[in-house]
């Protein structure tokens, strides 16, 4: 008996043995890769001729100083922008090159870029992703998501977000009265006036309801509904996705109808118009992205009256690094990417501001006019925050 329980004992050992000398022989390992392994994803938003890819690199290797990502188009696809790395492309084949300030990935460490293009016909994933010369994702196969860009008639549930993809969405639903409560409240920082902030039930993104916003000329009647509790959460990088509809032209005055505070400074961190088109302000001091030139505010676009819009970005307390995408098309004049470019974010870096990290406390929505910015009547709707580009 003790001599069979030894037989099997040893049997047993020899093949956990066994199966332990198989895994160090399948187990790869950097050096025998001939470079670091890696992975990509895409986050693509495509609409009828166009679209943004936002690609993240994951280092799984040794830690790199420098890389470059490399792909081939199938089709007839053409970069127009890019973001937080150098593109370039040659016919079908397409090459990006990290800035100055993120070519070091240590291992298990991540790199986010992205661009924009266009497409007509199919637009199919690309399949042979590599980081210096290495293959990535294993099987050769990019791991994908693709979101069409949407209607105005998205899913009637009011939240416009996919499960899980967002600290919160909020489709202003759950509103039982006219008065915002919840996680939401009425705001009118410093003094207050003739504007409104109310749940509106008779227009919506989604759903049956929204934050209306009635917004009348001069500072003081500023008015927002303000989420003082949630931004903390998704520090140090911002993901904000919003659906507004507003009913007059942005005019050439200083308007806002978005606003965050920022501990750092005191002061506000706000996003609207000014010259007709989308700008970012800040508040502690003054700058503007775009620069205020007209080869700066080429660079922006208008904002559609008189129908939904969805408007994204991202603030990074971490760099200070700005995105915004509109209808999920990234907008040069809006992104300031650490490196000074001329009547876009050579203002907004100059001096102090390539030191601007922010610390974001709070979300508000509403409207704030300065110097004969005039009024608005304005709807906000679908509102998400989270750690990652939520998507439209």
């Amino acid at each position: 008996m003790s001599t069979r329980r030894s037989a099997r004992q040893l049997a047993a050992l020899s093949a956990a043995l066994g199966a332990i000398a198989l895994v160090a022989i399948v187990v790869p390992d950097s050096a025998a890769t001939g470079g670091p392994l890696c992975q990509v994803t895409d986050q693509v938003n495509q609409w009828s001729n166009g679209f943004t890819s936002n690609l993240t690199l994951t280092n799984d290797g040794p830690a790199l100083t420098a890389w470059t990502v490399t792909w081939t188009f199938d089709g007839n696809q053409q970069v127009t922008s890019a973001w937080s790395a150098q593109v370039t492309q040659t016919g079908t084949g397409v090459s990006a090159t990290n800035e100055s300030y993120n070519g070091a990935i240590p291992t298990g460490g991540s790199v986010t870029f992205g661009f924009q293009a266009t497409y007509s016909g199919s637009n199919e994933a690309p399949a042979d992703f590599a980081v210096n010369g290495v293959p990535c994702n294993g099987s050769g196969q990019p791991t994908t998501t693709t979101t069409v860009a949407p209607t105005t008639t998205t899913s009637p549930a009011g939240s416009g977000c996919t499960a899980g993809s967002a600290i919160f969405c909020d489709g202003f639903e759950d509103q039982a009265g006219g008065t915002p409560s919840g996680r939401w409240n009425v705001s009118t920082p410093n003094c207050s006036g003739t504007g409104t902030a109310t749940i509106d039930g008779t227009v919506a993104h989604t759903g049956s309801k929204s934050l209306a916003i009635v917004g009348a000329d001069g500072f003081c009647n500023h008015v927002f509904g303000d989420d003082a509790t949630d931004m903390p959460a998704a520090s140090p990088t911002w993901f904000v996705r919003f659906w507004i509809r507003h009913t007059t032209a942005l005019p050439t005055g200083h308007v806002t109808f978005l606003a965050m505070n920022d501990a750092v400074t005191g002061t506000d961190l706000r996003f609207g118009g000014q010259d007709g088109a989308l700008m970012w302000n800040r508040q502690s001091d003054d700058a503007t992205l775009p620069d205020q030139s007209p080869t700066g505010v080429a660079q922006s676009m208008p904002l559609p009256v008189n129908q939904w819009t969805c408007v994204e970005f991202s603030v990074s307390g971490a760099t200070g690094q700005i995105q915004t995408w509109v209808n999920g098309t990234a907008v040069p004049g809006l992104t300031e990417d650490g490196v000074p470019t001329q009547n876009i974010d050579d203002q907004w870096l100059a001096g102090g501001g390539a030191n601007w990290r922010p610390k974001l406390t709070d979300l508000k929505l509403g409207w704030e006019s300065y110097g004969g910015g005039g009024p608005d009547n304005l709807s906000f709707d679908d509102v998400a925050l989270g750690t990652n580009r939520i998507g439209c």
